[in-house]
């Protein structure tokens, strides 16, 4: 029979191992369980480079529309609970539970064997062995070895083998036990973090459960869809509370918006306060709150300040930012079109309201009000002193086709070379600088005056009689009186030229001198343009005047026009019909707050315990096994076999197996 007819056919059981065999090795090997490390690594320092958890709109004006795009869509805006890292963090979660289960049954097999059927070879060829013989009997020798493993903390077991007799001893079997408690820990912390992620939030937005909110709505319009109840295990989110108001919800980030955490309490703010340092900048913030859980019935009163939170039933309160509450305010509504008595105006920050103005419908949406605006201003020896230039109103008005310019008004007038003018900023993007309008103050300090003299300017009555008077005036030095053609000619060039600067400043007047005049005599026509302006605009502001009652105008007249006329050349620049004249306040102030739930600290803390426990177990402490193999000579004496090894610190296990040698082989008659 030939060779290959007598071969045992192959064993396909064991030449392909099973597949969940091949999975379990899989996930429980060491390159995975690193790279899974690498990579949670990475993302950790990317989480620390890279503020998190900020609004998608502050990405965007920071990274700009394509890399935003980019880091969004790798969720590098909040990496701990990104959908990927989430699966990093689960399948590192399974791979050391996967460790754990294939090797902690022989890790716990070895701290309870004592292994006393070893084999004379295997003693043999341990590094740290000894072999004599003695003639004391095997009794004799197995006591005095037993008593001294003993004395140095070793548990120790015997077997009777029959030709032979084995003393197996142990110490320090715990140390395998730190390999388990490792491992598991680092289960345990990973489970806690993951619990105290958005995973939940991010499962049931992937199911859609849970849609996120993308509007700027009340929280009473928010929809049932955008709404999380109790259940949620772990959440942080913030909230504006005003001062005497409550609430009982969050508002989480969450993607591009924002969904609704309702709380299982109540948070009442009683009072709100806040210390400035002479720069301006807050120097400490707290609010009176009052926390009630109506399940329970238990009432808390407590302030919170800045690093100091409020700890109610797992709950963390914090004091985080503070903001207008929804100050109530009063304002002037001025024509800047031709209408110089104002309206009375009274609205609320964060309020939106529809305005009726010359220029067509506007939308006013009140943004926020400061009590506070400080300013550094060089003083003496170059040294800057800090400003305050009083309250301001932040607002918006928004035209028919949604386009808004924001604009900054301030209550009281700044004074500015020797003049006082109320400061109006606008700008038409949030990231611009603020662009200001100066009006200067009356007589009165109001802003009365100058609205009169724009109202003139826009009036054809007024620059009919101004002009008509001026073109008189011109024909009698001419010596032309009584030529009509001649005089309704000058009076419309005039009331054209005072008609451009009203509709576009002197920036129109010097463009049609442009458009209608040779450039060799442009310079010539511009200065006539301006002579022949500067005098209207001194009968204009006559006539002004003389409506208050004032037929010989001061010095002091004559400097509010100096300062009024550049600010009326702007005014077509302004962005906006009208002007709110901020009059009066009160303030109400809100204190934003962040409110944690994190059950899985307790978890981690637990997990680091035990992580701690097993690096000091598998570093502070080594696993010693020693063996006596005994047997009879025929003389009554007895050969020793004496063997020990250790898992680690060999040098100091040199020394240690050295001791215990010589302790026993010197009272061991040859």
């Amino acid at each position: 029979m030939s060779q290959a007819a007598t071969m045992t056919p192959p064993n396909p059981s064991r030449e392909r191992p099973s597949t969940s065999r091949i999975l379990l090795e899989f996930l429980g090997s060491m390159n995975l369980a690193v790279t899974l490390l690498v990579i949670v690594a990475i993302a950790a320092i990317i989480g620390t480079v890279l503020n998190q958890d900020k609004p998608y709109s502050d990405y965007l004006l920071e990274f700009g529309p394509y890399w935003f795009k980019v880091f969004r869509d790798l969720g590098l805006y909040d990496v701990y609970s990104a959908t990927w890292f989430v699966l990093i963090m689960t399948f590192l979660v399974i791979s050391t539970s996967v460790c754990v289960y294939r090797n902690g049954p022989r890790m716990l097999r070895e701290m309870r064997q004592y292994r006393v059927n070893v084999q004379a070879k295997s003693l043999r060829l341990m590094r740290h062995h000894e072999e004599r013989e003695t003639a004391v009997e095997i009794a004799g020798v197995e006591a005095r070895a037993k008593r001294l493993l003993q004395n140095h903390g070793y548990r120790v077991r015997e077997e009777d083998h029959g030709d032979h007799r084995v003393l197996a001893a142990m110490r320090g079997r715990y140390n395998r036990f730190g390999y388990l408690l490792t491992h598991i820990g680092i289960v345990v912390i990973l489970i806690g973090g993951m619990l105290d992620s958005n995973m939940f939030l991010k499962m049931a937005v992937a199911l859609g459960k849970l849609k996120v909110e993308t509007h700027d709505v009340p929280v009473s319009q928010v929809p049932a869809s955008s709404r999380i109840g109790t259940w949620n295990p772990s959440y942080r989110g913030n909230v504006s509370i005003p001062e005497g108001q409550s609430a009982n919800v969050l508002f989480l980030q969450l993607k591009d918006g924002y969904v609704v955490q309702q709380l299982p309490f109540t948070v009442t703010v009683k009072k709100f306060t806040v210390k400035h340092y002479i720069t301006g900048q807050p120097k400490d913030f707290q609010s009176e709150v009052v926390v009630h859980d109506p399940r329970t019935g238990k009432t808390v009163h407590d302030t919170i300040r800045v690093n100091h939170p409020l700890d109610f039933d797992g709950d963390k309160i914090f004091q985080a930012s503070f903001g207008d509450g929804g100050s109530k305010l009063q304002f002037k509504i001025w024509s800047l079109a031709g209408v110089s008595k104002p309206l009375d105006f009274k609205g609320t920050v964060f309020g939106k309201y529809a305005l009726d103005t010359q220029d067509g419908k506007r939308q006013l949406e009140i943004d926020n009000f400061r009590m506070y605006n400080i300013e550094q201003k060089p003083g003496e020896n170059g040294i800057s002193k800090p400003v305050d230039l009083g309250p301001s109103v932040t607002f918006k008005l928004r035209n028919s086709q949604g386009e808004a310019n924001e604009y900054v008004n301030y209550l009281v007038p700044r004074r500015v070379d020797g003049i006082s003018y109320f400061l109006s900023g606008v700008r038409s993007e949030p990231n611009k600088p603020y662009r200001y309008l100066h009006i200067p103050a009356g007589p009165n300090g109001g802003v009365h005056r100058f609205m009169q003299f724009a109202e003139a300017m826009h009036s054809k009555t007024m620059l009919d009689k101004v002009s008509g008077s001026m073109a008189e005036n011109t024909l009698a030095a001419m010596g032309k009186n009584g030529d009509a053609a001649t005089l309704s000619k000058i009076k419309s060039s005039i009331r054209q030229i005072l008609q451009l600067f009203a509709q576009g400043g002197y920036t129109a007047v010097v463009q049609s001198v442009r458009e209608r005049v040779p450039a060799d005599r442009q310079k010539e026509a511009a200065d006539a343009f301006l002579k022949v302006l500067n005098a209207g605009l001194e009968g204009v502001y006559r006539d002004v005047l003389a409506q208050d009652g004032v037929n010989s105008p001061t010095q002091q007249d004559w400097n509010f026009f100096q300062a009024a006329v550049p600010s009326l050349s702007v005014l077509p620049l302004y962005g906006a019909p009208v002007y709110l004249q901020l009059t009066n306040f009160k303030q109400i102030q809100a204190a934003g707050l962040q409110i944690t739930r994190y059950p899985g600290a307790k978890v981690v803390w637990i997990g680091a315990l035990m992580l701690l426990s097993g690096i000091f177990l598998m570093f502070f402490v080594s696993h010693r096994r020693i063996w006596l193999r005994t047997e009879p000579r025929g003389d009554g004496g007895t050969r020793v076999l004496f063997a020990g090894t250790s898992n680690r610190n060999m040098m100091e296990f040199d020394r240690h197996f050295g001791q215990l040698k010589d302790a026993l082989f010197s009272k061991l008659r040859p």
